[in-house]
């Protein structure tokens, strides 16, 4: 039997997959933040998040969306990730 707290990379990777899979549309890393937050119960850092969610970018679980930055056609713009589509 295990004892102790469990994992933040668990934790934060299973809501971040909850939480997109509630969404429809893509989410940012601060939304996804804020809504960690929020379920956790106290303040998860944007640089947590970004981490974990960048595993699972690795993984193929989740897909980023880079979107055109809105001002300068040079620069890239917001990246929503969205749920990978699995596919049979």
């Amino acid at each position: 039997m295990k004892r102790g707290r469990k994992n933040i990379r668990n934790q934060v990777q299973i809501s971040v997959l909850e939480i997109l899979g509630e969404n429809r549309s893509g989410l940012n890393i601060e939304s996804l933040r804020s809504r960690i937050s929020i379920k956790f119960n106290h303040e998860v850092s944007w640089n947590t998040v970004q981490k974990y969610i960048q595993e699972l970018v690795e993984i193929n679980k989740i897909q980023p969306t880079i979107l055109p930055h809105s001002k300068d056609q040079t620069k890239e713009g917001l990246t929503l990730y969205t749920l990978k589509k699995q596919v049979i």
